[in-house]
Order: structure tokens, then sequence, then C-alpha cells
């Protein structure tokens, strides 16, 4: 009994103390760890649990506006508003709720008109069983719709008592909706389109930071306005484009594209001396027939350009002094035959023995391919070296992305043939895209100097300009003087005498080429059921050019498909519209038109005298007793001579070459009666001149 009570007593003594051991040790633990908290890791943790009730949240900046030359805002950002509900009983009471859920329902049903009272009613009452704090209640209000929704019932008392949420947002608005989108643009994510896209950094500006606490019922609030970090609004893009003119090109290209049902086509309108790009349409058809702006080909879409390629070979073969435009080459019948594959004119017949100016005019194949491959059918490579002198196998470089590459193809290409430089010399086996084209085609009208396209004209901040862009000269002279007028007047030959005659009714001269392109199919090009690029591009007026502008239409479907009758419309009634609208433009050519040789004028001799002394007839005299006294101007050949005319009472007045009020002062004072048909000057007077006059008689005008 005593033997066991010792071994008892150890069994005690050896459980407590593994007991004290194991907590000394887990004290120790606890101690080293706190230790460790406190000094080792404590600032980490202090921060971590500051970030469980602050943070900081991005406070968004007011993207730029984009504005048109004129000012008219293309692009600009527009607040937009999200609504939530928080239905907790923490936020809104059940007295509150109670009393105004019906009348919420009734207010919310009305403005929405998209669920009924009861829908609305069963809704809410549900998710305040659920005690759902972020309830949707409307996406994109404006923010007239937001003022309205909030002075509904339980909403009217707020966010912390009636649990109403507001989220504002930015949404990017285009005013003239489809005018220029593609140009204007967008940024999604990281997909850059557009002057949007190519000037984002300066469009964005700079965000600002908030500092929030989070307060009782997961509420966050603004620490203090001390520690907000402003933003930095966006700068403004003032760009090149006249809304005016974009509205003109667009719509002369979407009812041309409707007539001809066309696949898909652009415009674009470049002012020659700055390169500056007025208007630019892009249109593709879509499903139901109509055209929208889904892509800029513009700027975009490479092609195989066709007979408007040819002035770029008679540049380079005019250049070299290869032929000049009086030699004659024999087209034949209009068909040719390289190696194994058949070049036609599209002049049935062909056009027989020409001279190379009406080579390019009629825009004969035959012709062309013949007098390229003549000059450098045994060194293609100088053609090609003349190509690149130009500058046109380079990329424009300009800021709005997507443009597409151009492709001149050199003989060291592998898949350089016996047939390519015929071809080549025509506008085939290469690639332009209408902008590059067009930019060309302007370098001719500015005299050589190749200007790059040019899109933005000023930054802006706060109504300031912080940044003026001046045009960029990407070669100063294409070609040499001689060769570029040489180029200016087989364009203006076009217009007067070759494929694009229909452009001579234009009241201004009309420099171009047109062009008919076959789109390969399937690595070839087939005639029947083929598809065509119509295309024209040219600069008006002619004789002092200001625009430049280039007409694409992809595959019409209507039986025409040619440049001069598909693409040159289109050109016509854009350049006749910028014209009557530019009043400068006008003036100036009509001073360059004016006709400073004596004409006949029968008016007062005040008006006489002053109209002639206008013109710079100094060497007029006019002999009359009144100002008022009317006079007749006669031409002899290059002088002229005046007289006053005498008007026998008893005789009907001669008027003739008199405007209308004039002439009716004069018959009313011998007590005739007047009668007026047409508008301009007196031609004819019935009865005639010289006529007895009777009591009461009428005599009728012809104006014209």
């Amino acid at each position: 009994m005593n033997k066991q009570a010792p071994d008892s007593t150890k069994s005690v003594f050896r459980r407590a103390f593994l007991i004290y051991l194991l907590s000394g040790i887990f004290a120790v633990f606890i101690v080293a760890k706190i230790i460790r908290i406190q000094f080792v890791e404590g600032d980490e943790l202090r921060s971590e649990a500051l970030n469980l009730s602050v943070k900081y949240i991005d406070i968004k900046a007011r993207r730029g506006n984009i504005y048109a030359c004129d000012g008219s805002l293309l692009a600009t950002s527009v607040p937009r508003f999200d609504v939530h509900m928080d239905l907790s009983r923490s936020t809104i009471s059940e007295h509150l709720f109670a009393e105004n859920v019906d009348s919420l329902a009734r207010c919310l049903s009305e403005f929405f008109d998209d669920h009924s009272y009861e829908e609305y009613l069963t809704r809410l009452k549900r998710e305040r069983e659920e005690e759902n704090r972020y309830l949707l209640i409307g996406r994109n209000m404006d923010y007239f719709d937001l003022m309205e929704v909030r002075e509904f019932p339980i909403f009217n008392k707020g966010q912390y008592k009636g649990g109403f949420i507001v989220e504002q947002k930015d949404r990017r608005e285009t005013p003239f909706n489809m005018l220029a989108r593609r140009t204007i643009g967008f940024v999604r994510e990281d997909y850059y389109v557009g002057i949007e896209g190519a000037y984002d950094s300066l469009l964005r500006g700079t965000d600002g930071k908030r500092l929030m606490k989070r307060v009782s019922g997961n509420v966050w609030l603004p620490v203090d306005d001390q520690a907000d970090i402003r933003p930095e609004d966006g700068r403004d893009i003032v760009t090149t484009i006249d809304i005016h003119l974009q509205d003109v090109a667009e719509t002369a290209l979407y009812e041309h594209l409707q007539t001809h049902e066309a696949d898909h086509g652009c415009v674009v309108l470049m002012e020659v001396n700055t390169g500056e790009i007025k208007a630019i349409a892009n249109l593709q058809r879509l499903e139901d027939g109509s055209y929208y702006e889904t892509y800029n080909y513009a700027i975009g879409e490479s092609f195989e350009p066709g007979s408007s390629f040819k002035l770029m070979s008679m540049i380079v073969g005019l250049e070299d002094k290869k032929f000049s435009l009086d030699d004659m080459v024999a087209t034949g019948n209009g068909k040719i035959k390289y190696a194994n594959q058949t070049m036609s004119d599209s002049h049935e017949g062909g056009f027989g023995t020409i001279t190379i100016r009406q080579a390019f005019e009629y825009s004969s194949n035959v012709g062309i391919s013949k007098i390229i491959l003549k000059a450098y059918g045994n060194n293609p490579a100088a053609f090609i070296k003349g190509l690149y002198k130009m500058g046109i196998h380079k990329p424009l470089g300009i800021e709005i992305k997507g443009e597409g590459m151009p492709f001149i193809k050199s003989p060291d290409n592998n898949t350089w043939s016996q047939v390519t430089l015929p071809w080549m010399s025509i506008g085939y086996e290469l690639r332009l895209t209408p902008m590059q084209i067009l930019a060309f085609y302007n370098a001719v009208a500015n005299d050589g100097r190749l200007m790059k396209p040019m899109f933005v004209k000023e930054v802006q901040y706060a109504g300031q300009t912080v940044k003026t862009f001046e045009p960029v000269v990407l070669n100063p002279a294409i070609a040499s003087k001689s060769t570029i007028e040489q180029a200016q007047s087989l364009l203006e030959g076009v217009v007067q005498r070759g494929t694009a005659k229909n452009l001579n009714k234009a009241i201004f001269p009309i420099a171009g080429k047109t062009a008919t392109a076959l789109i390969a199919k399937s690595g070839g090009y087939k005639i029947d059921g083929a598809d065509y690029n119509a295309s024209f591009v040219g600069y008006f007026p002619a004789n002092d050019p200001q625009y430049s502008c280039i007409v694409v239409v992809n595959k019409p479907t209507k039986g025409k498909y040619y440049g001069g009758s598909v693409a040159a419309p289109v050109f016509l009634e854009i350049a006749e519209k910028v014209y009557a609208t530019n009043l400068e433009m006008r003036q100036r050519d009509t001073l360059s038109r004016i006709d400073v040789k004596p004409a006949s004028i029968f008016s007062k001799a005040k008006v006489v005298t002053f109209l002639y002394r206008a013109l710079g007839i100094t060497d007029l005299s006019v002999n009359t007793e009144s100002e008022n006294d009317y006079v007749r101007i006669l031409q002899y050949g290059d002088s002229v001579a005046s007289g006053t005319p005498s008007f026998d009472g008893g005789r009907i007045p001669d008027v003739r070459g008199m405007t209308a009020p004039d002439a009716i002062v004069v018959l009313e004072s011998a007590g005739l009666e007047v009668e007026i048909s047409g508008k301009g000057r007196v031609s004819r007077m019935i009865p005639s001149q010289g006529t007895p006059v009777r009591n009461g008689m009428r005599v009728k005008l012809i104006l014209r």
C-alpha cells in the first residue's frame, strides 16, 4: 500500500511537469509571435488592416472633345448614370418602406414603362426580404431623368436613409452620328481606332485619387476633400474635317453606292497646299441593303489600283526622257499578248496608232504597257527605281492606325515574271491604298510637292491652343517641274477629250484619271462574272488647284462598272457642291475668268462709267447731261463707242440690252404697260421697237 503511493505521486508530478512544460513552450511561442508581429511584420499588417477600412479610388478625368475645323463638336463625353437601391433594414427603416413602397412601385412602373406596378411591388418586397443592398433600378440615365427619379418616394431621402445609390460614368457620343465615324474612331480596352485612338494619350487626361473610409453598413465615404488628388481633364483635339464638306461627300457616296448596289466605297477630299483632310467617308453595304461606316477603307484597304497608276508610269518615263507625249504608239485592235496572258483595251476594236498623250487620255492598256516595256524591258529595275524615287513604296505615316502597306514589286521578288512589267505599268501586281493614291495625285496638283495627309490642326486645353500642327512635306519634288507640267496636262486632257469627258459640264475645269480595275479571284482575273473596283482621282479647279479628291466604288452590281460612269459622277457632285459653298474659290475663279474686252451694254451713264472703270477700261468717254441719262455702249472690234439713244415719243423706244428695271422705267415713261418673261437683259420686244405707240398699249419684254 505504502509502496504504491510514491508511484502514484510520481505519476502526477510527471503529468503536471509535462503540462507546465507544454504551457511554457506555448507561452514562449506566443511571446515570440508577438515580438515578430510587433517588430518584424508589424508595418505590413498594420497597412493591411488599414486597407480593410481605408482605400483610394480613381476619379476619372473628363475625356477631351474632338472638334471639326469650324468648332463643330464631333465627339464628346456625356455623363450617364446607373441607379441602384440599398434595401437593407439598416438603411431604410421599416416605417419608411411600409408607408412608401406602393408609391415607389407605381412611380417606377410609370417612368420606365417596362414592368407593371404589381411586378415592381413584388420585386421590391422580395429584395427587401433578402436584404439586397445593390438592386439595379436603371442604367444609362441622363441627368434630367436622374433628377426626376431622385424625387420618387423613399429615394427622396437620399443614400443613407432612402438607399438611393448613383454611379456616374461618361459615355462617348458623336453628335453627327455616322459622319466620319471610323475616322473619329473610338477606344475600347486595347483597341484603338481613328483620331480617338491616335490621340488617346492627350484626350484621356490623368485620373485623380480620392481617399475613402468604410463606415458601418459597408458604406464608403470620402475621408477629406483635402486628401483628394484632383484629375486633370483631357486635351481637346481640333481636326481638319469640315463638317459641311463631310456631309456633302458622305451623302454623294451613299446615294451612288445605293444606285449601283456596290459592296463598299470611300471618298477622301484633301486640301492641295496643306494636305489637310477636309472630308473622308467609308461606307459598307449591310445585309438589309443600307450602308454604314464599319471600316476605314480609305486608309486601310490596299488594292490593285488599275489605270490610276498609269500616271506614275508616265511620270517615270517622262522623267527619264524615255519618250515624249507626241510620240506614236500602235495599239492595233486593242489586244496584245505578253507571254501566255492577253491584255485588252476597254474600247472594242482598239484605237489604232495614236500619240502617247492619246493613249493616256483614252486609258489604253495596250498603249501604256507597250511604251513602258519598250523603255524598260531590258532594265526593269530602272522603272522600279523611278517609282521608289517618288516615294510611293513607303507608307504615308499618318497618325491614324491601320494604314495599309504599299506594295511595289521589285525584280528580285520571287513572283516577278515576264508579264510583271507590262501589267505593273497599268496598275496590277502592286497594291496601294486610296489615301496613298490621292496623296500622289495631290502632289501633281501641288506642283510636285508630296504632302502628308493631315487630320489634326490643334490641341486645346480650356479653350486655349497649346499645340499647333503644321503641314508636313514628305517629298519636296516627286519629279522635275517640266515633268509635273506634262503630267498636269495629261490629267486635264482626260477630262477634256478622254475617258472622263462627262466631267466637262462643270463650270470650272477639272483634272483627273479614271480607273476600272479587275478584282482577282482565286489567284487570277476572270472576265466572266468579274468584279471591279471603279475609281476616279483628280483635283479642281485644274487651273488653280484647291482640292484633290478620290472616289472608289467596290463591286458595283447594276451593269455599270467603269470609273468614268460610276466614280466620276460622285467626284463631280462633290466638286460642284464644294465650289458652290466656297466663296473664296468662286471669287478667285471669277477673277481669273473675267474677260475685260469691251462689250455691249445699255444702262445709266453712272452705271456704265463705274463698270468700265472697274474693268480697267479708262479710254471710254461718256458725254451726257446727267449721270442718270441712258447710254448705249457698242463694241467695234477691240474698241467701244458710246451714244445717247433718242426716244421718239410717238414710237416704242428700243430698250434691248437694258436690265428689266431700266426698261420698265423707259417704257412706262412713254405711257406703255410692260409684261416681262425670263431673266437677264432685254433680248426681244413684242411689238418690236419703233412701232407707233397707241393708248393702253402693252409691250412684252423677252429677257435672257
